[in-house]
């Protein structure tokens, strides 16, 4: 028969004229007393002793058949005593992700400044980086300024054909393009195919701790990946837009020639009249500053990512839709900026 048994530091005192009941039995206190007695048939010695909660359960044993209680103690160095300090608000209270997110924008911001001013950048990772956003993103922009420029032909010379206005439909659509369309579309697309192809690899990178490697090894993370990314965004998303808008002139140019009648050098010299050299400037101006946004966002959040596999896809699908709306607030603000007042650039196109 297998036995369990727990020793107490139990001290009692007898004397040679004292003995036990003959049954062998010792009478202890209660379930919770902090009492333990001994009785004898002389005299009898009542001692206080600290004692500890138990819990008896009985399991047959498959040896014998018998049973047997195993004691289950419960842990001594829990402590029972009241909290000293009381709960305030703040003690349970933690910062919504997007608060702390929003924060680490604007310090991943400050420390590429710092570092690109200080000249620690890498320019080989910058280089692929380039190459990455540049090249390898000129199909699919082509591709979607080409339709817009069609789509919006349809619309205005559809409107401007009844009015007579078939000498200013070149103008309109240039102005449409060089301010708003091209860098704002252009930024659309490398926000959903680069910017969430950055907040995947940098997010994957946090959760499998390949950037705590970086650290001990020596290396800045924000100067061998974060800052290559926003320096290569920055530089190619101009000249995205610039091919965007060429070639969104020259789709919307043939489709009015082919459908509508207008002759192409018709609305390639209302362009040409109906543009300044700060459309093209203001253009440029706007793509550099959401190809920063993208970039910064996308790391940021990339570098914040926690939870896994499941984390990575959420930041992926956060930083897009935050580097987009993004875009749009700055868009607005540099369109207040840049174009104040009442214009006159169709005045030379009607």
């Amino acid at each position: 028969m297998q036995t369990a048994a727990q020793l107490h530091p139990i001290f009692y005192f007898s004397s040679r004229r004292s003995s036990t009941k003959s049954d062998g039995w010792m009478r202890l206190g209660g379930w919770n007393s902090s009492k333990h007695s001994v009785s004898g048939n002389v005299q009898s010695v009542r001692i206080l002793i600290p004692t500890r909660k138990t819990r008896l359960f009985v399991i047959s044993d498959t040896d014998d058949g018998h049973l047997y209680a195993p004691v289950l103690e419960e842990d001594s160095s829990t402590n029972h005593a009241p909290c000293s300090e009381p709960e305030t608000f703040f003690s349970k209270w933690s910062p919504p992700s997007y608060l702390w997110r929003g924060l680490s924008v604007l310090v991943i911001a400050g420390q590429v400044i710092a570092r690109t001013l200080k000249g620690k950048v890498h320019w080989r990772n910058t280089l692929q980086q380039l190459e990455r956003v540049g090249p390898k993103s000129v199909g699919v922009c082509l591709l979607t300024a080409a339709f817009v420029g069609m789509a919006f032909t349809i619309q205005f010379v559809r409107e401007f054909t009844r009015l007579g206005l078939n000498r200013s439909v070149g103008g309109v659509l240039a102005l449409a393009f060089s301010r708003e369309l091209s860098p704002v579309v252009t930024s659309i697309v490398v926000a959903g195919r680069v910017g969430s192809a950055f907040a995947a690899e940098l997010g994957t990178m946090q959760v499998s701790e390949q950037t705590d490697t970086l650290r001990v090894l020596g290396s800045n993370p924000v100067d061998y990946l974060v800052t290559p990314r926003v320096i290569a965004t920055s530089l190619a998303l101009p000249f995205l837009t610039l091919l965007c808008f060429t070639i969104g002139m020259a789709s919307s140019a043939l489709l009015a020639d082919s459908v509508y009648g207008i002759s192409i050098n018709i609305t390639l010299d209302s362009a040409q009249r109906a543009l300044r050299s700060w459309d093209i400037i203001s253009a440029m101006i706007k793509s550099q500053v959401f190809g920063m946004i993208i970039s910064i966002v996308s790391c940021a959040w990339g570098v914040t990512t926690m939870g896994g596999a499941k984390g990575v896809g959420e930041s992926t699908t956060s930083a897009v839709v935050i580097s987009l709306v993004g875009i749009f607030m700055a868009d607005f603000a540099l369109s207040y900026i840049f174009f104040q007042g009442a214009g006159d650039s169709l005045k030379n196109c009607v």
